[in-house]
């Protein structure tokens, strides 16, 4: 990162590349200048067409699409492989990549909905970072590591049992990892935790926002939390109304928490109209 705190110079890794955040986050690279930006993603059309687009932009940047699946464990170790060998270490990963399943708990199907959501949002962070973070520790260079996690991760839902616990092991892994390379003086590397309300990608399609909690544009989204990734911020709550939720859980009972998070604030029934868009993000 540049000390004007662009990604000017930088090279970049984005899961979830093809559409919706991860296509923006794409285009902020490039704009910003990055020497090199590495699209990951399942759906090869996507990424490809991409690719061609941002290479045609005026500029150095240089655009490589990767088909992957991050549910795939051989398939993360083959592509990071070619990543190291063929562009380089990344400077900045962005774990972007997510599904989300809105029903109740008891309506998952085990393979394709629980162990899936588990495997892309919870696990796949982990495999991807694990791929290249013994690479960005012994490079020299300053490094991002960004882990899309949600504000379902600190506040129970109904209809989101199971996403909200893929996004519960994100913060929790997320935060720790950051402990960890401060603790072992790795200080170069920062990790970003990111905790968001409803975005309008169409990946919560019919989901209504709480009370003082309205739905944010990605375009918001993306521009605040790549200020904070270059800025090495611990932890990003958006909106602001996720911090007074996250506090006042952990000091109300659960009885009186419950019946102002129902009947005051509206979150138990955010997820009651949700047709979403079951497909990788």
């Amino acid at each position: 990162m540049s000390r004007n705190r662009t990604a000017a110079g930088a090279r970049v890794l984005i899961t979830g590349a093809g559409s919706g955040m991860g296509l923006l986050y794409a285009e902020r690279a490039v704009a910003e200048g990055a020497a090199d930006v590495v699209l990951w993603d399942r759906n090869a059309d996507k990424i490809e067409a991409l690719a061609e687009r941002l290479n045609a932009q005026p500029g150095q940047t240089r655009v490589h699409p990767y088909r992957i699946d991050v549910s795939d464990p051989e398939s993360i170790a083959g592509a990071a492989e070619r990543v190291l060998a063929e562009v380089g270490v990344p400077d900045v990963l962005i774990n972007n990549a997510g599904i989300v399943r809105g029903k109740y708990f008891w309506q998952h199907d085990t393979v394709d909905d629980t162990i899936e959501t588990m495997k892309i949002n919870a696990l796949g962070p982990m495999i991807v970072t694990r791929a290249f973070l013994p690479a960005m520790i012994e490079s020299p260079r300053p490094s991002r590591i960004v882990n899309i996690a949600s504000a379902a991760g600190m506040i129970s839902n109904p209809r989101m049992s199971v996403y909200a616990a893929s996004k519960w092991a994100v913060i929790g892994w997320s935060d720790s990892v950051r402990l960890e390379l401060t603790q072992q003086g790795h200080g170069h590397v920062k990790v970003t935790t990111v905790a968001p309300s409803y975005i309008s990608t169409g990946m919560f399609e019919g989901a209504k926002g709480p009370v003082m909690t309205p739905i944010m544009t990605p375009e918001y989204v993306v521009d605040r939390v790549w200020r904070a990734m270059l800025a090495g911020k611990p932890l990003l709550l958006l909106p602001k109304s996720v911090h007074i939720a996250k506090v006042a859980k952990g000091l109300l009972p659960t009885v009186i928490w419950d019946k102002m998070a129902d009947n005051v604030f509206g979150l138990y029934s955010t997820m009651s109209d949700f047709t979403g868009r079951e497909g990788k993000n």
